[in-house]
């Protein structure tokens, strides 16, 4: 029988060096993460379809469609997880005395069963926050300032953040008296995959020429127009923008964004990367979370996925390992000495083999340090270290090595 050796299309696999900056990005996420107060929680990947389901399957995002379906021996309908939101509506269900306003995050997988492309996989690491139970706009705020913190350490450059919110964009559309706003949203969803003609001929459908020309117009009126005219949703984006301003953060109002369709009921929010696509998005969900425990439950929150952040992220791991102590038969010595610098919380391995062989495999990997341990080293209790990258060498105390390494330590 033979075997197809490969990964399933649509999933990979992650080596060094890349798994090594895939955990420095998801430490500094989890670092910032906590720092503003979200704590961890875990659910399953597995979770029963109809749950996964919208009330109106006319409405559901791509997303939902493209879930995975499954069935367990039982027969019963199952799918992975396509996100981490709707987990939130049956954990509240299960869990009514939740101390309000929750502070979540979670980072883990998720699954679509969609076309893969060049950067489109069907298994993707998403990492979530989510503040539930609380309206005020500066919790809005907090989520973008959040993730502009994370992504000024990772030095991911050039990224702009853009605003827009749902009730303003409905409000818009009924001003025009054209009453399919859900259709006209899933429309305008549509700019920059199809134009402003393709998507002005397709909205013929649901209003004549007039309107849709009128309608385009008021989506180039600046956020003071809206203000002034008392249209509903400009007074909380008009907020989140102060709100911003006040950390000394930029934004752009892109009236054409949209952002899902039966989803978001408020401020919606996207981080745009310099190539112009999207690294984050979010915004305010005020009908989700409560949808099984009988009541309204406000909600913002913003995800970004961590392959497209690792991407973008100028940053160079940490080496792991670090050091490599070469045993030049002294296994003895040289297992006491490894145990030391490992309890110091330095990553460390052990190489019992020809000196030339254990600096050829300390390369391979790129170990900034080894440490030799020979007869005149354990004779004279002093060790030599060397610097891979520039060759130099120096006979160190014991003591010495381990205060020289101690910049590697992980603890």
């Amino acid at each position: 029988m033979n075997i197809e050796v490969d990964t399933v299309k649509g999933f990979r696999d992650f080596l060094p060096p890349e798994s090594l900056k895939r955990e420095a990005v998801v430490g500094t996420v989890k670092k910032y993460f906590e720092i503003y107060g979200f704590m961890p929680i875990e659910t399953p990947v597995i979770e029963f379809d109809e749950l996964m389901r919208t009330d109106n399957l006319e409405e559901e995002d791509e997303a939902i469609s493209d879930r995975f379906k499954l069935k367990d021996r039982a027969g019963r309908n199952l799918g992975l997880r396509y996100e981490f939101t709707f987990q939130l509506a049956r954990i509240f269900k299960q869990n009514p005395n939740i101390k309000l306003p929750f502070k979540r995050y979670q980072i883990g997988y998720v699954f679509r069963d969609e076309p893969t492309g060049p950067n489109r996989f069907r298994q993707f690491t998403q990492c979530d926050v989510d503040i539930i139970g609380e309206s005020s706009t500066k919790l809005d705020a907090e989520c973008l300032v959040l993730v502009t913190d994370i992504f000024k350490e990772l030095k991911v450059k050039d990224f702009e953040i853009q605003i827009n919110n749902r009730k303003l964009l409905n409000s818009i559309i009924e001003s025009v008296e054209i009453n399919a706003s859900k259709q006209v949203l899933h429309e305008l969803d549509k700019l920059t995959k199809i134009g402003e003609d393709q998507v002005k001929a397709n909205l013929r459908k649901f209003a004549d020429s007039n309107k849709i020309l009128t309608l385009f117009k008021l989506l180039e009126k600046d956020l003071s127009f809206f203000r002034d005219n008392a249209f509903d949703g400009a007074k909380d984006l008009g907020d989140l923008q102060v709100e911003l301003s006040n950390y000394g953060i930029k934004v752009k109002i892109n009236p054409m964004m949209i952002r899902g369709l039966g989803y978001y009921t408020g401020n919606i929010f996207e981080v745009i990367g310099p190539d112009k696509n999207t690294i984050a998005g979010g915004g305010r969900y005020d009908k989700v979370v409560g949808k099984y425990a009988g009541k309204e439950l406000p909600a913002v929150g913003i995800s970004f996925g961590l392959e497209r952040v690792c991407q973008l992220a100028n940053i160079t791991p940490r080496n792991i390992p670090s050091v490599l102590v070469i045993s030049i038969e002294k296994d003895k010595e040289s297992s006491v000495l490894l145990r030391k610098i490992r309890k110091s919380g330095i990553s460390s391995i052990m190489f019992s083999d020809k000196p030339g062989k254990a600096l050829e495999y300390a390369n391979s990997l790129s170990i900034p340090y080894v440490i030799f341990i020979g007869e005149d080293e354990v004779s004279k209790e002093r060790f030599k270290l060397r610097d891979m990258l520039s060759g130099e060498e120096k006979d160190l105390t014991e003591k010495q090595v381990l205060s020289f390494l101690k910049k590697f330590s992980l603890d």
